[in-house]
């Protein structure tokens, strides 16, 4: 995405209207707030306990305490009809901040370094505008704060729990603030837009001993080093080239000496594809090779393989009305950038799989401020300018949802 970053980042906000261009100093205080008290996965108490006091000051309906720490806002238009829900994740990150910033966070190994304090800002000014104007939809808009989105995975619990029910949502809506797309973008198409995530560990069970003695040993590492490389033919010789798919060993531990042949090795990866017939195939195919090659030393393995995110598939037509708004919103050289897939994963992909929807990229990078590190760096933030918005963006998206 790099090719996409213009030479200068003049940013037009005169779509933004005035009144929710006014709420751009209550946003960055909100999202600082936010970015020093960073917490975990179904942690988030101090986090759902500001978005309550909040909600509450506005007189907004809300539930509190779903799923542990997740939160559903509902706002009613002047008149009944559809329900548009708009999701936001509340959860930080394990990691160290390395920004010098007056909002650093302030909690130990926790930071916000995925962005995830900017959708909770945007959600928050959204529920403030809609509620000061009621007047303006007919219809009613669920507005789901949702724990844990890093994982374990805070929308299938929600679900669950019934937040599309009771009234039942007909389409859901939810941005990503994107570093990889420079402030005045959006990333925004139908279909696959970012991938499946299933991830692997696996124990290879061999026979140590002295590393002069070979042929009384059944070394692990051998086993994991062919297991590694055959593990590469899945995508190269399996998936169709048409289709987009990675199998990724990110770990491998063995050994502990030089002459010692090491009894076990252990490694741990991942796997990505955006295509949803794959759903089961990668984890046959994986235990099938790794099986294959221990019987032919005479190896045995432990394998474990978890189906965390099933892809982002975004609805044809809901896609079609955020692009439609992206586009009377965002005015700059680049604008909407429809080839913005990613094999990064979202549990956003629960709620897709249960209702219509489109979740998107809002670019937030600006190098000129120094504002362009990847997600999960610990120096990782983003230019505020981007707030309002995506406020506005989420509103239009309401009216004309609704017309």
């Amino acid at each position: 995405m790099v090719s996409t970053f213009p030479s200068s980042y003049s940013v037009d906000l005169s779509r933004v209207r005035l009144s929710i261009r006014s709420l751009q100093p209550q946003l960055v205080e909100w999202r600082r707030r936010l970015h020093q008290h960073p917490e975990l996965g179904f942690q988030e108490k101090l986090t759902a306990e500001f978005v309550s006091s909040q909600l509450q000051a506005w007189g907004i309906e809300h539930q509190t305490g779903i799923a542990k720490t997740g939160i559903v806002a509902t706002i009613q238009g002047t008149k009944p009809g559809k329900v548009l829900a708009i999701r936001a994740d509340m959860d930080a990150l394990p990691i160290q901040e390395l920004n010098e910033v007056p909002y650093k966070s302030q909690h130990d190994g926790i930071m916000h370094a995925c962005g995830h304090d900017g959708h909770t800002a945007i959600a928050l000014g959204t529920a403030y505008y809609l509620h000061q104007h009621r007047e303006d939809f007919a219809g009613t808009v669920k507005i789901i704060f949702q724990p844990a989105e890093e994982g374990p995975g805070g929308a299938k619990p929600m679900i669950e729990a019934g937040v599309l029910k009771n009234p039942d949502v007909d389409a859901i809506i939810g941005l990503h603030l994107w570093n990889n797309l420079p402030l005045g973008t959006v990333g925004v198409r139908a279909g696959a837009l970012m991938a499946a995530v299933e991830l692997f560990n696996c124990t290879i069970l061999g026979k140590g001993g002295h590393g002069a003695i070979p042929h009384q040993t059944i070394d692990s590492i051998v086993v994991a080093a062919q297991i590694v490389n055959a593990l590469q033919t899945i995508v190269a010789r399996n998936v169709n080239p048409i289709d987009s798919a990675v199998v990724t060993v990110g770990a491998l531990h063995a050994g502990t000496a030089h002459n010692v042949i090491a009894d076990t090795a252990n490694m741990k990866g991942t796997v990505r594809y955006f295509n949803p017939a794959f759903a089961g195939y990668f984890q046959q195919r994986i235990e099938q090779i790794i099986g294959g090659i221990c019987q032919s030393h005479g190896a045995k393995y432990e394998l474990e393989y978890t189906s965390l995110y099933p892809p982002v598939i975004n609805d044809t037509g809901i896609a079609e009305l955020v692009r439609s708004i992206a586009e009377e919103v965002v005015e700059t050289p680049v604008g909407i950038v429809p080839e913005c897939q990613t094999m990064g994963g979202e549990d956003m992909s629960f709620f897709l799989q249960e209702v219509p929807g489109c979740y998107f990229f809002l670019g937030s990078a600006n190098p000129d401020k120094d504002l362009a590190y990847p997600h999960h760096h610990p120096r990782f933030d983003f230019d505020e300018t981007v707030l309002p918005m995506g406020v506005e963006i989420f509103a239009r998206c309401v009216e004309k949802f609704f017309s």
